[in-house]
């Protein structure tokens, strides 16, 4: 390992390290507490205060706090949640002495199960996970490496969609040239499932609509075979947005986005009750959006409309019904990439191969979600959910026939083709939480039900050359060209091919609490039926028990190390050249880590160590490639991948006012067994040897210029695999540098917020290698968004 990726690890290291030693502090003459609600639970995360001065802390994940360094005397203390009354009490603190308090909230009315609280500062990090995860502790004790990115950090950078930055907040994450309107994100060598509230929403492999930031809450990032929490998915995690609900408040945002490439784009956010009672709640998101390409005739328009109705039965039960709507319009589907035969990065950024003519393509994509949860008692918990997910598109992608002229490397044959498409998902989830004790033992359950079916109907079956083969990539010509027209007289679903994928399983989970809760034993099980229908590629139906062994030893309330081992089972569709099915997809997952929260939780840490084994993995089959374009038209398993790393996390308010995350990835993967011995040794593609990112924000605080807002922040990744390889040689993809800054002013209830992306202006991109020529896709140069949002 050379100078430079030896500086990358030393970073987290040594700051890991600081974090440490400041943390030693002495807390003699303290305040130390916790903080519950009225049926017992912990209040995580409410600001605790010594009315009067600048003393304080945050509650954390169990309801914590201590407040350190108080002089003697006596104090009121202060503490308030969002939907509970504020509360006061009394305490005396003497000299070397440490405090103990008991604060209890109430509900004012009808007191909610989730809630927002409202704090000073903003929050890069949470402790713990949403309620769509399932699980019953907080993060730093689950012996799995799970990462949040906050609404605070999507909004201090300006993140539009799924598409955009998000994967710079997460160690590993990195995005891969696809389509144009669903987002890939690999982590430890495989693309991530895509999962909305809990459930999974992937009808197929282009599937879902990326989702706007404007409905989201947070997005939770879950490493490894995490097929076991939610449902199945791919074993090297995946990602749950979670949406925006109601918190009971009544407040309100608006915001206004002007930037580069005649980008406008407006948002608004309601919350607050329906009804006087306060049972009947709201959250309401709409979004508008045009915006032009840095490639010439592109653009993405865009709405949103998000409603979300929560009725609070009683204090124990709540309904919440929510509908997204989604809409994207764009001129072709594929028109993003570049192509040349030379080599990548051969074309200037905004090349195109786009006609300004071209009929829109439109998506549509619909989500109902219905949930309800009922708390039996403060120890057993029930929650039903149900999904139905409605993707509908109207189109055509593009994508060349290839250089047709003989030794000519500059002329390229355009191919045109229809592409309609409908995706019909039904999910339903119904879980059980539950704690209890046998003796000195802590058993935390989780046991439920998983059901997944999805039919996607898809036309490309109609295509047209694109004008004649003369079009020069280094010289273009673009008009006078007559568009096809496409027959739409038979629905979708006659036209179509269609694909049918679904599975059920049952789990059941005990986190078994030994030597004081200290140390935690997680035994679990999985069975699972994988369904799958194609007219191409056959039927089958595989079942499999996947067993799950944790363990996770607290070395003190904010410290714990872990050890997990997971088994995968999921569906391996296709067929080979002989017509045969292939195997389902298996492996296994073995991870050590260490978790440490600091300051009461407003920075968090891990660092993880782990190897995955996925065997029946699928390749491109060399040997039967189609005889008139001699591109691989089969597919076939390639026997084995090993991919083993290093992963290093941490996010939050570091100093008053600073706020950072910085994260950074060690990844080796590679074909270790292969069939026919041709690829054994290659690098897995989609991969990246290194990958360290850093984001910074900080505010001023009490000076003339409170309120202003500093942010940097940068992307690196070295030793990079081409996305999907289609040839027997890895073609590497040049490292990757990408640096982004901007200022921020916030006075009263107006937020300003200026963002310069790539300010280096660097010609950035990813891509592959295809039959013969190079296809990539450029992100956009300098550009700049400016953001005026105001609250009410």
């Amino acid at each position: 390992m050379n100078q430079i990726y030896r500086r990358y690890i030393l970073i987290p290291i040594l700051l890991l390290a600081v974090l440490t030693s400041a943390s030693a502090a002495d807390i003699l003459s303290a305040v130390k507490g916790k903080v519950i609600t009225s049926d017992g639970a912990p209040a995580a995360y409410v600001t605790v205060r010594i009315k009067n001065t600048n003393h304080g802390a945050l509650t954390d994940a169990k309801g914590e706090f201590v407040i350190k360094r108080v002089k003697p005397g006596q104090y009121t203390l202060e503490a308030s949640y969002l939907g509970y009354e504020t509360i006061h009490q009394e305490v005396v603190v003497e000299t070397d002495k440490i405090t103990q308090v008991q604060l209890q909230l109430n509900a004012t009315g009808q007191q909610m199960k989730e809630f927002t609280v409202v704090g000073e500062h903003k929050r890069y990090n949470a402790g713990t996970v949403s309620n769509s995860l399932r699980l019953q502790s907080p993060i730093v004790e689950v012996p799995q490496n799970i990462q949040e990115v906050t609404k605070d950090v999507l909004a201090d950078q300006q993140v539009f969609d799924m598409q955009e930055g998000v994967t710079r907040n997460v160690s590993g994450a990195q995005r891969i040239g696809h389509w144009d309107m669903y987002t890939r994100i690999n982590v430890r060598g495989s693309q991530i499932t895509a999962f909305r509230n809990g459930m999974n929403i992937v009808s197929s492999q282009w599937s879902p609509l990326a989702e706007d930031m404007s409905m989201v809450d947070r997005i939770e990032f879950v490493k490894g075979p995490a097929g076991f929490m939610l449902s199945n998915g791919e074993p090297g995690g995946l990602y749950n947005v979670v949406t925006k609900k109601p918190t009971g408040t009544q407040q309100g945002e608006v915001g206004l986005t002007l930037g580069s490439y005649d980008t406008y784009r407006a948002t608004l956010d309601l919350d607050g009750k329906l009804s006087k009672d306060g049972k009947l709640l709201y959250r309401f998101n709409i979004m508008g959006q045009l915006k032009n390409g840095h490639r010439d005739y592109e653009y993405t328009n865009r709405y949103s409309i998000a409603p979300v109705l929560k009725y609070l039965i009683d204090d124990k039960s709540s309904v919440t019904v929510e509908y997204d709507l989604q809409y994207m319009q764009l001129p072709v589907i594929g028109g993003n990439y570049s192509f040349s035969k030379k080599g990548y990065g051969d074309l200037p950024k905004n090349f195109t191969s786009i006609e300004p003519n071209m009929t829109p393509t439109n998506i549509y994509d619909h989500s109902l979600m219905v949930m309800f949860d009922h708390q039996f008692n403060q120890d057993w918990k029930l929650t039903a959910q149900a999904g139905y997910f409605r993707y509908n598109q109207i189109g055509q992608s593009m994508w060349p026939k290839g250089f047709t002229t003989p030794g000519n490397d500059s002329l390229v044959q355009r191919n045109l083709s229809i592409w309609d498409a409908l995706g019909v998902n039904r999910s339903g989830q119904v879980f059980v939480n539950g704690k209890f004790f046998t003796g000195s033992l802590t058993h935390k359950v989780l046991a439920g039900l998983d059901m997944k079916y999805s039919d996607y109907f898809a036309d490309w079956n109609q295509a047209a050359t694109l004008g004649d083969s003369t079009f020069n990539i280094y010289k273009p010509v673009y008009g006078g060209i007559t568009m096809p027209i496409w027959d739409r007289s038979r629905n979708i679903r006659e036209r179509g091919v269609q694909y049918t994928l679904g599975y059920n399983a049952l789990y059941l989970q005990d986190e078994i609490g030994l030597l004081d809760d200290k140390l935690r034993v997680t035994l679990a099980g999985r069975y699972t039926t994988n369904k799958y229908v194609n007219p191409y590629e056959g039927s089958y139906t595989d079942s499999k028990f996947t067993p799950r062994l944790g363990l996770s030893y607290s070395i003190d309330k904010h410290t714990a190390v872990y050890f997990i081992y997971d088994v995968f089972f999921m569906a391996n569709p296709g067929l080979d050249y002989l017509k045969r099915n292939f195997k389902p997809l298996t492996g296994d997952n073995l991870e050590v880590g260490l978790k440490r929260d600091w300051w009461n939780g407003r920075v968090s840490s891990t660092i993880s160590v782990y190897q995955m084994v996925k065997n029946n993995v699928q390749t491109a089959d060399q040997d039967h490639p189609d005889p008139v374009t001699n591109n691989p038209i089969y597919m076939r398993t390639n026997g084995q991948q090993k991919i083993k790393g290093v992963e290093v996390d941490v996010q939050g308010e570091i100093v008053k006012n600073l706020n950072l995350v910085v994260n950074y990835a060690y990844t080796d993967a590679i074909v270790s067994k292969d069939e026919q011995k041709e690829f054994v040794g290659n690098a897995v593609a989609g991969t990246a040897r290194h990958i360290q990112n850093s984001w910074l924000s900080y505010t001023l605080g009490n000076s003339p210029l409170k309120g202003l807002r500093a942010s940097v922040g940068y992307q690196y990744m070295a030793g990079r695999v081409a996305g999907m390889v289609y040839d027997k040689s890895e073609n590497p993809l040049p490292d990757y540098f990408r640096l982004d800054a901007g200022l921020g002013y916030q006075i009263n209830k107006i937020n300003v917020n200026v963002l310069v992306n790539n300010l280096l202006d660097a010609y950035l991109y990813t891509g592959a290698p295809s039959g013969g020529y190079y296809y990539w896709q450029t992100e956009p140069g300098r550009n700049v968004r400016l953001n005026v949002g105001y609250r009410f």
